[in-house]
């Protein structure tokens, strides 16, 4: 690979300005602006404050992503950015700031679709992707179990949340445990303490016949729990609602993911998406493709929350598949489909 190009990726769907650098499958420099703080005294992302972080971070870094690889702006061969799905502003900033660095360098664009972004990403850890894979993607903003031929060209939707994602809920599970924001991290960490049969809380669409997920009844539930509990003046083991709820969460994703692999006779599932870095997740996963024969690959965490690395990553198998690259007008789409790869 010390002949394939150098892919700069952008990334600024949500909260975090991720920038990342490959040659290849080969990770160079991955760095990562949050501004998580900012939001997390209003218990949830603020679109408009998202935006002008990433507009603040955006060149900064850039240069340390840079910096970190040990290369100049001349060394890039192409640029790709997150086009989409994700939050307008935010995407905004991303598209405009990846045009300007494509023109100003005279290397093509490629604008991709944030969800792909979270499949290819593996390769960079783990190598190529098996054609096919069942790819499960699990965030604040998605579920979605996808088909996954060729990342680069062939994605397809088998199911995906009806309400709540599934990152959602742990969010506002967290809240009514007076958990910080985001809530995934403190719930997986209060778990670990507790016990996940101590509350019996229900399991959306578990055997409904479909591959779509719903977090939102469950999140109603744990909220109805807890109420009653202050109502009647009982005590709250944080732990143990923690890890009821998470192993609650768990039991569908998991349950659900092999169910597909099981129906289009695939045999590796790939896992990413933030929610992937829950351990819970990843151990019952482990758990149960051992047991079906099933090939497991979860990027570690620090690549299944969302960064520049994985843009960068889908855009290298675009400059590799010889896709046509995006021109200058290309849009930043909020509601991009994840049968859309490229734009």
């Amino acid at each position: 690979m010390a002949d394939a190009p150098l892919v700069l990726g952008i990334e600024t769907s949500c909260d975090e300005t991720g920038i990342g650098i490959v040659r290849g499958h080969t990770l160079l420099a991955n760095t990562i602006a949050s501004s998580m703080d900012e939001h997390a005294r209003y218990g949830g992302v603020v679109p408009e404050v998202a935006s002008r972080a990433h507009l603040e971070a955006m060149t900064p870094t850039v240069e340390a992503a840079l910096a970190e690889a040990g290369l100049k702006f001349s060394d890039i061969d192409a640029i790709a950015v997150t086009a989409g799905p994700g939050l307008a502003g935010a995407l905004l900033v991303g598209v405009a700031a990846a045009k300007s660095y494509a023109l100003g360098l005279g290397v093509p664009l490629y604008g991709v679709n944030h969800l792909a972004a979270h499949v290819a990403v593996d390769q960079l850890e783990h190598g190529p992707l098996p054609k096919p894979c069942i790819a499960m993607l699990v965030s604040g903003g998605h579920s979605s179990l996808l088909l996954v031929p060729d990342v680069a060209d062939d994605v397809i939707s088998l199911g995906s949340t009806v309400d709540d994602a599934a990152g959602e809920a742990f969010d506002k599970v967290a809240r009514v445990l007076g958990l910080p924001f985001p809530g995934g991290p403190h719930i997986d960490r209060a778990a670990r303490e507790g016990s996940g049969t101590a509350v019996a809380f229900p399991r959306g669409k578990i055997d409904d016949g479909t591959l779509d997920f719903s977090f939102s009844g469950l999140k109603t539930a744990v909220a109805r729990w807890v109420e009653a509990r202050e109502a009647s003046g009982q005590s709250i083991h944080v732990p143990d609602v923690a890890a009821s709820f998470q192993e609650a969460v768990v039991d569908v994703l998991t349950r659900k993911a092999l169910q597909a692999c099981k129906k289009y006779d695939v045999h590796d599932l790939l896992i990413g998406g933030g929610v992937a870095a829950n351990s819970r997740l990843r151990a019952l996963a482990q758990e149960r493709c051992d047991a079906a024969g099933v090939r497991l690959r979860v990027p570690r965490p620090g690549l299944c929350t969302d960064n520049g690395a994985m843009v960068a990553a889908l855009g290298s198998d675009l400059v590799a598949a010889g896709v046509t690259p995006s021109t200058l007008e290309i849009p930043a789409d909020s509601s991009l489909p994840i049968t859309t790869v490229h734009v």
